[in-house]
């Protein structure tokens, strides 16, 4: 029988946790997804690339908001169970309070080790591989960026200016700018213009212009009556250079585990483990790694909740309390690595933070319920 009512308690937690998670992660979804269109209207890439960045960033936001909703849930339960006399059950059937709170801590595991693969493994994964949508897009939608009036430079070394278009799709005085490197560079001017479509590549064809080439040592002079002007060769300037957030977990360990014992830089393809990287590499290593332990220490502040009964005195306040130290310990959490520092011993030791306040909650828990190890 206490099997039965420990599920049933269980399935309570699990559904107001899926449901408040799942809820949750679609506004948030919904409202990047909506920034995320610059990628379409400023940086000129696809639909689909758009549409791949923003489904691949749903991981992220699920394991950001895990910590919170777990606290809601388990808090939420434990006191609507208080609040119908539910509680009353586990006692009626000779369930310690105890054996009660044990649960409760076992169960968060589950929480705990489902969190731990999402941030060590699954987002790095998903982002490193929405980014790469990024990375391996040109720019798609050439014919939304070239505005009239506007010095278009969205393109990487490449500025495009136009004075007016009209509903055909004619542009008239067309002035383009590529940049090759520091010394050579290309500007392309011509009277009319028409963009054009071909093998799913993007052109100017231009019409009664002059290329003029210019290097540090000459400049040439070219006429043309027609020609065409690649533009799909151009790539956006979207940041493409792989974050820390998207670099594979075990680079980050390996990073600090030869900075820690050799002091020891160096580059694995675009990754960079050096004294100028250390810092945002153990912050990051920190989000994933210790963050989850969170997880266990909102279990342990939720379970005080059957201390006291709602028939005792100030038990209202008691139950306000608890909620406040949990959100208060969640919001720490949240910015807990700004504080870090790997050259700095004393902020480096708040990676301990976690532990010590499971012994603090344990040792509570010990004094007000007789609690017995696990």
């Amino acid at each position: 029988m206490k099997k039965l009512i420990f599920r049933n308690l269980f399935w309570d937690i699990t559904a107001f946790f899926l449901i408040t998670s799942i809820s949750l992660t679609l506004i948030v979804w919904v409202i990047q997804a909506v920034n995320y269109l610059d990628f379409v209207s400023e940086d000129g890439h696809g639909f689909r690339v758009y549409f791949m960045y923003s489904l691949l960033s749903l991981p992220k936001i699920f394991s950001n908001l895990i910590l919170f909703v777990f606290f809601i849930s388990i808090f939420f339960t434990i006191s609507k169970y208080e609040e119908n006399n539910e509680i009353l059950i586990f006692w009626n059937y000779g369930i310690k309070k105890t054996e009660f709170i044990n649960q409760i801590i076992k169960f968060s595991l589950l929480y705990f080790a489902f969190s731990i693969v999402l941030s060590v493994f699954v987002v790095p994964k998903t982002q490193d591989l929405a980014k790469s949508f990024i990375r391996d897009s040109n720019i798609d939608y050439f014919p939304s960026l070239i505005k009239t009036q506007h010095f278009n430079d969205t393109a990487n070394n490449l500025t495009i200016f136009v004075e007016k278009k009209n509903t055909a799709g004619l542009i008239e005085n067309i002035f383009i700018k590529e940049n090759y490197n520091n010394k050579r560079s290309q500007i392309i001017s011509a009277k009319q213009g028409l963009l054009i479509k071909k093998n799913n590549s993007y052109y100017l064809k231009l019409y009664n212009g002059n290329i003029i080439n210019i290097d540090s040592k000459n400049t040439n002079i070219i006429k043309f009556e027609k020609s065409e002007f690649n533009l799909s060769k151009f790539g956006s300037k979207t940041t493409v250079f792989p974050k820390i957030q998207e670099t594979d977990s075990l680079k980050l360990i390996s990073c600090l585990n030869s900075f820690i014992k050799y002091k020891i830089s160096y580059e694995d393809g675009l990754f960079r483990c050096n004294e100028s990287s250390i810092n945002e590499i153990l912050k990051e290593t920190y989000k994933r790694l210790v963050l989850p332990f969170y997880i266990l220490v909102s279990a342990f502040i939720s379970a005080c909740l059957v201390i006291k009964s709602k028939n005792q005195n100030n038990f209202f306040k008691f139950r306000s309390i608890i909620f406040l130290i949990g959100f208060t310990i969640i919001i720490y959490s949240e910015g807990s690595s700004n504080f870090l520092s790997f050259f700095d011993l004393t902020r480096s030791t708040l990676v301990l933070i976690p532990f010590i306040l499971m012994i603090i909650f344990y040792l509570i828990l010990n004094s007000s319920n007789k609690f017995k190890p696990l």
